[in-house]
């Protein structure tokens, strides 16, 4: 039994503003425009939406539901029903994704520290050249001192707590984050051209639709939301009883699209002012945010400030989801190992450094050791986005409508006569459409990496 007092958030803003921080990080900034513009702009928008309503909101439910039912991190929530190796199972993949995630995470994090750095120190026109980004990645030493600043910074806050950390951080840094990506939008959205991408980006056309559309948005969905991490597992049990679950889980919704349209609004409409309309210009991964974003904000007036104001943003968008996904892991140690605060934290910590450094160091001095052909950072990236998330949402899915049962569920969510408005939603995503979704998320992703089809 848990001897340790269990942490709380103060409420629902508590809440709301923490599981929005993890849901906004970098795969909305990066990884949002990238593949609205890959695939059809308005109509992958419109078909996201649709898919956040029903199978975010599902997934969202399900997990803090769970969460708060059983007041335990992810392993000890699966096991409350009844300790079988199939149970363990599923509560400790949801529990490992975070202890893997968070490494390569804080490498990136790393780089935006030192992106912003340079901005601060007027050197913006260096940051728009070519050659930058492949040489700052490839100085391990360079990469290694960004990386240990920026999990410094996560460990810090979840040493703190729950209230005096995550909570209070999320506070202040999701207000900020909501101003900066309203003001760099405005600023984008005026350059000259840029109503193109606007156009683009918002007005569906539906001759731009595929069924990899479908796929995409479901998998941006599905990293977008933090579904599948042990995370709203963990927050879920930090939540009061007399806080609705639904109202919740509707505004993280709603603040995490805006957020993913405001990115959208913020790049795309800029990198076509930029490129004389070209959505090609919006390459994947890294490359956009590391080196198109750079030569879009040294082609514009105020390239530096923009440029300090939009990494600051991207910064706190990391910081955010860094913590949750850091805090998720130190719950998980304090419970199943009964350690401290104090204890987990520092674990954790030797585990992001070792982790991380492999990542770090694998552009650089590590570049020619490589897993099934990927460097580490991106063999860590598509183990757990593309590998363990889907079978984590598979588990989460049959845990609760077949152990659990869909009755308890909504017990523990209309308790003190909370709403249940979406209860048919709910109850037909989680048992039918969820898994399969999560199932062709999985074997999509899975068939891309290994070249079989291309998303």
């Amino acid at each position: 039994m848990n001897k340790h007092k269990r942490s709380s958030f103060s409420g629902k803003l508590g809440f709301v503003l923490s599981a929005a921080g993890a849901s906004v990080g970098l795969g909305n900034i990066w990884r949002f425009p990238y593949l609205a513009a890959k695939y059809g702009g308005g109509i992958f928008l419109l078909i996201y939406i649709i898919l956040a309503l029903t199978f975010g909101y599902s997934m969202i439910m399900a997990e803090t539901s769970l969460g708060r039912m059983t007041r335990r991190s992810p392993v000890g929530a699966f096991e409350n029903f009844g300790k079988t190796r199939l149970r363990s199972a599923g509560g400790w993949i949801n529990a490992i994704i975070p202890i893997l995630i968070v490494p390569y995470y804080s490498v990136i994090g790393g780089w935006v520290i030192k992106y912003l750095v340079e901005y601060f120190m007027g050197h913006g026109q260096a940051l728009a050249s070519d050659e930058y980004f492949s040489g700052f990645i490839s100085n391990g030493l360079s990469t290694e001192i960004c990386f240990l600043v920026f999990t410094f910074i996560t460990l810090g806050i979840i040493y703190a707590g729950v209230r005096n950390g995550i909570e209070r951080v999320s506070k202040f840094m999701m207000p900020i984050l909501v101003v900066l990506s309203v003001i760099i939008a405005v600023y984008s959205v005026t350059r000259p051209g840029a109503m193109a991408g606007v156009k683009y980006l918002l007005v569906p056309n539906m001759a731009n639709f595929s069924w990899m559309t479908v796929v995409s948005a479901m998998g941006q969905m599905f990293y977008s939301l933090s579904i599948a991490m042990g995370i709203l597992i963990t927050f879920g049990s930090y939540m009061k009883k007399e806080t609705s679950i639904e109202d919740s889980t509707q505004n993280v919704e709603i603040f995490d699209t805006a957020i993913a349209i405001m990115a959208g609004l913020m790049i795309i409409p800029a990198v076509f002012a930029f490129s004389g309309g070209d959505p090609n210009t919006l390459q994947a991964g890294p490359a956009l945010m590391f080196i198109t974003i750079p030569k879009v904000f040294a082609n514009m007036g105020f390239g530096t400030v923009i440029g300090i104001l939009f990494f600051l943003l991207v910064l706190f968008a990391a910081v955010t989801s860094s913590i949750a996904l850091t805090e998720s892991a130190v719950s998980t140690f304090e419970d199943e190992l009964h350690w401290s605060r104090k204890k987990a934290t520092v674990f954790m910590g030797v585990v992001m450094v070792l982790l991380g450094t492999l990542s770090c160091l694998g552009y650089g001095p590590l570049a020619g050791v490589t897993i099934i052909g990927m460097q580490f950072l991106d063999f860590f990236d598509f183990l757990t986005n593309s590998v363990m998330m889907p079978i984590a949402a598979i588990a989460i899915c049959l845990f609760v409508s077949k152990v659990v049962g869909l009755q308890k569920m909504e017990e523990e969510i209309t308790q003190d006569g909370q709403p249940f408005r979406r209860k048919k939603i709910f109850y037909f995503m989680i048992q039918y459409l969820c898994p399969i979704f999560a199932a062709i998320i999985l074997i999509s992703s899975v068939a891309n990496a290994f070249g079989w089809i291309s998303m």
